[in-house]
């Protein structure tokens, strides 16, 4: 895949990854690794995480360590964060 094209994937799973906040972060994971064409090897390598950990972590059966989902979630320029959540009564849907 060209670096232009290899860009444009990344800009829009980052996108897609930040335009869910509801999505758990296994979620993201899935999302990012899809997008961008990786496997669990590649994506464990590209985070200097085991790939088993990927793959637990993408089956739920593990959450992963904050330090290992802000390893994974690096790789495209994100991390972990804490927002507030707008109770239901206030979002005026």
């Amino acid at each position: 895949m060209p670096v232009t094209e290899q860009m444009r994937v990344r800009r829009q799973a980052i996108e897609d990854v930040l335009a869910h906040p509801e999505w758990a972060p296994a979620d993201a994971i899935r999302h990012l690794k899809a997008t961008m064409r990786l496997t669990s090897v590649e994506l464990a390598r590209l985070a200097k995480v085991s790939p088993r950990t990927v793959q637990d972590i993408e089956q739920g059966r593990s959450e992963g360590t904050v330090q290992t989902m802000n390893r994974l979630l690096g790789v495209v320029g994100l991390k972990l964060g804490v927002v507030r959540r707008v109770p239901v009564d206030q979002r005026g849907d």
